[in-house]
């Protein structure tokens, strides 16, 4: 199959389109070294540095792996899947199997990092969380994910920010979903007030016990109702 020149632009995502569909379709199997950048910068029709932007892309992805001095070699015929993607498909039980290890840490870490400014946030937090008692199931979701999250920043460590950034999305759609089958809220508008009024004054305490073992029970029931649903 021949590549054929590319049109103007984008080039670089045309360029590496190409080559991932000879890659995806066999032409190059795995462990196939490329031909040389001049031979595929002149079959696509591309300049020499649009044709490396475009490699760097495939390597990216999990498809080509440079080896200095020999060239590039196919390495996979599958892009590898991304993270977004992988919790999307993930069962939400195993999601917040993680979450509750990441929040946990996190909530122990935070009560010993965390600063008068942190204090504020989860404090207005926990209010947001009691004024969206009178919401709706998404909106009371919505606030008490910001309570969490305002826990996770007081940890002070940009991975686990990211971490439950990532979690987030799963996690929305998971609770409304729980709220709205079971009905929790029915006679308990601002279910887990408790909890959650318990882990944030552990973290203003500086108990880093305490603030783990409130969450800890927090999710621990949360994830007991997940898999009595799944």
């Amino acid at each position: 199959m021949p590549l054929g020149p590319v049109r103007p632009s984008p080039l670089v995502e045309q360029a590496a389109q190409r080559l991932r569909e000879q890659i995806t379709g066999g032409h190059w199997p795995v462990g196939t070294r490329l031909p040389g950048e001049t031979t595929l910068a002149k079959e696509l029709g591309v300049g020499r540095s649009t044709l490396r932007e475009a490699l760097r892309a495939l390597a990216g992805a999990g498809l080509v792996q440079p080896r200095h001095g020999s060239g590039v070699f196919v390495i996979a015929t599958e892009p590898a899947e991304d993270w977004p993607a992988r919790l999307r498909r993930a069962a939400v039980t195993d999601v917040y199997e993680v979450r509750l290890g990441v929040e946990v840490h996190a909530a122990r870490l935070a009560a010993q990092r965390r600063t008068p400014e942190d204090i504020t946030a989860l404090r207005a937090a926990l209010d947001g969380r009691r004024a969206a008692s009178d919401a709706d199931d998404t909106a009371f979701v919505d606030a008490d994910i910001a309570l969490h999250a305002a826990v996770v920043a007081a940890a002070r460590n940009p991975v686990l920010t990211a971490l439950f950034a990532e979690f987030t999305p799963v996690l929305r759609e998971a609770l409304i979903d729980l709220l709205s089958l079971t009905g929790l809220r029915e006679n308990h508008p601002g279910h887990g007030d408790e909890t959650h009024t318990a882990l944030v004054e552990a973290v203003t305490d500086g108990a880093p016990d305490v603030a783990a073992s409130a969450l800890r029970t927090d999710l621990e029931a949360t994830l007991k109702l997940l898999r009595e649903r799944s």
